[in-house]
């Protein structure tokens, strides 16, 4: 199947639809207030990469935002599987949203939901040991003045289609050309990327800030804790100041698409990859392979 977006196909409310006439109403909740809830996804041979953690996610989120939309996991999953194999995608970018809906005139949201759900899948390449990934060469990251939205306005927990917090702290960036900001919370503490989880190490430990910030629980994230632990990595988790993890020996970030990526510098100091970050993401590599294409050695 040709990479060019006008091959594409997503799922809109009910629908597949080619890509270039993918639209939902002017009025929907999710266009006019960010009243939306999504998950990004990636589908490696096949098999979209955690969907039970992604699933309880999304689930936490609508839950936050009070909206009771009806929808099983498996019928959520099933549309996900409908979009990968009319695009005839194995490994690949997914996006799953939901929603309120339309309720035009009112910014209360009625308690009756009719909820709409879009699908967008993109092509990724081949993941697992010897894969290339998607990002052009280690981050460059920039502490940034935009400072993450406190738990208490709106929980971190929640994947909302409200991402204007992460858009201003990316506008910042421009300046200086970095890849990604590194957002800091009320108090001058780092919480994580606009659309990644931070990792550093420092002291022969892996660090990376607590979920008791406003940070987002990712499901990479996750996942390379647990591949810590394995390998007995001693791992903090705590808060962190902009000026340990600038002195930090190596540090990455981690997000689903990116996986783990390595981060050059921070503020302009060169910090780079190292032993930690090289044996996590072939680990990581290795699990892939193990869970998603069946291969041991």
């Amino acid at each position: 199947m040709s990479d060019d977006e006008t091959d594409r196909v997503y799922y809109v409310d009910g629908d597949i639809v080619p890509a270039d006439e993918a639209s939902i109403p002017v009025t929907d909740r999710g266009f006019l207030y960010g009243d939306a809830a999504f998950e990004t996804l990636r589908a490696y041979g096949g098999d979209v990469f955690h969907w039970e953690a992604h699933a309880d996610r999304l689930a936490e989120t609508c839950d936050v935002l009070g909206m009771d939309h009806g929808l099983s996991d498996a019928d959520l999953r099933s549309r996900i599987d409908e979009t990968l194999a009319a695009n005839d995608l194995e490994d690949a970018y997914v996006r799953l949203s939901i929603t309120r809906g339309s309720q035009p005139g009112r910014l209360t949201p009625a308690e009756e939901v009719d909820p709409r759900v879009v699908v967008i899948v993109e092509p990724l390449p081949r993941g697992g040991r010897g894969s290339e990934p998607v990002w052009d060469g280690p981050a460059t990251a920039q502490t940034v003045r935009t400072r993450r939205i406190s738990d208490r306005a709106l929980p971190a927990r929640a994947k909302t289609h409200n991402y204007l917090n992460g858009i201003l702290a990316r506008t910042e960036l421009r300046v200086t050309g970095a890849d990604e900001a590194l957002m800091l919370d009320s108090e001058g503490y780092v919480t994580e990327g606009a659309t990644s989880n931070l990792f550093f190490v420092a002291d022969d430990a892996l660090c990376t800030p607590s979920l008791d910030g406003p940070v987002l629980p990712g499901i990479t994230r996750r996942v390379v804790l647990d591949l810590a632990r394995e390998e007995g990595i001693p791992i903090r988790e705590r808060r962190f100041t902009p000026d340990e993890v600038r002195d930090a020996n190596e540090a990455f970030l981690t997000n689903s698409t990116w996986e783990l990526r390595p981060v050059e510098t921070v503020d302009g100091i060169t910090i780079g990859d190292g032993p930690v970050t090289t044996l996590l993401s072939r680990l990581y590599d290795d699990y892939v392979e193990r869970q998603f294409y069946g291969t041991e050695e």
